[in-house]
């Protein structure tokens, strides 16, 4: 986006040397800083972790592949539960 680490910082509320830690590998970054960096260049969180010379198209499949993963575990975490719950109310057999 152009901008410095003081604009980053600004627009993140964060301090110019926390950005600069960040950008070193020199700080642990949190779930909120990281919430904030992401609002300030107006983008989602998952995209810092995508490698760079992966084409765009590539990083919403390898997205989607992961967010079905991960919503198929839950339904069948949520199935299980539900299971165990209705045996244990005694409303399944």
């Amino acid at each position: 986006m152009g901008l410095s680490q003081e604009k980053l910082a600004e627009k993140a509320g964060i301090s110019s040397n926390m950005v600069r830690d960040i950008e070193g590998c020199r700080t642990w970054v949190s779930d909120n800083t990281l919430n904030n960096i992401a609002a300030a260049l107006e983008t989602d969180i998952y995209r810092f972790f995508m490698p760079e010379n992966i084409h765009e198209e590539e990083n919403y499949r390898t997205v989607l592949r992961d967010l079905t993963k991960t919503v198929n575990k839950l339904k069948a975490d949520f199935n299980v539960n539900l299971e165990n719950t209705l045996k244990l109310w005694g409303m399944k057999g």
